[in-house]
């Protein structure tokens, strides 16, 4: 994964509170083995009309912000069921990160490991961007990471925390399985000295097992 410090691109105004993972990701695309073709289930219900055609007042479907890569979104976002095809089906659609006053929990860490960006902001303060990004003139936003914060078209900047891990992993292009592969060396050290601890634990397997 490459490494990079910002996300810049046009935000687009989601106000919805409490839009649950069910909705950002419908069951019914969830019927595949891996992750791919997901991008189209994304918000699916909230995108198409009752026969399947594009809403067209929806505004992911409006011209302006069809290439939105940053959502500006409501309370409690991504609450609901725990599935993870809500962070991917975001990422394929193109999203890179999601503003708003608060997050589903365990959407929060699934997003954040795997690098999707969330940042939270006071309500006044996502209020006050939604409004301005309502007017696609005013659309861009750019999100340092480095310095933690968001910066409007107006020049107008917003602080906001982000754990330092997540943070690291986002900066330095890391997932969950890259993280971990850092600490490689101290992994088999550990696994050494529990070997020579504890040498009733272990099982002496075929080679072709051990090696598989």
């Amino acid at each position: 994964m490459a490494k990079h410090t910002r996300v810049v691109g046009i935000a687009a105004p989601l106000p919805l509170n409490n839009l649950d993972t069910d909705q950002i990701m419908p069951k019914q695309f969830l019927l595949g083995i891996d992750k791919s073709g997901l991008a189209r289930g994304v918000l699916y219900d909230l995108r198409t009309l009752a026969d399947g055609t594009p809403d067209a007042t929806f505004v992911l479907n409006r011209p302006a912000y069809r290439d939105a890569r940053i959502l500006v979104g409501g309370a409690n976002f991504g609450c609901g069921s725990s599935r993870e095809h809500a962070v991917w089906g975001l990422q394929q659609a193109g999203i890179e990160a999601v503003i708003a006053p608060s997050f589903g929990e365990i959407f929060y860490f699934n997003a954040l490991n795997n690098r999707l960006l969330l940042i939270g902001l006071a309500p006044a303060d996502v209020a006050t961007l939604a409004e301005l990004i309502d007017d696609p003139a005013q659309s861009l936003l750019t999100i340092d990471v480095e310095r933690q914060q968001v910066v409007a078209a107006n020049g107008q900047t917003f602080a906001f925390d982000l754990p330092p891990r997540q943070k690291h992993m986002f900066m330095e292009g890391l997932d969950m399985i890259g993280m971990t592969l850092r600490d490689r060396d101290a992994i088999a050290a550990f696994e050494a000295r529990h070997r020579d601890d504890a040498p009733w634990m272990q099982i002496d397997l075929p080679r072709q097992q051990r090696t598989a």
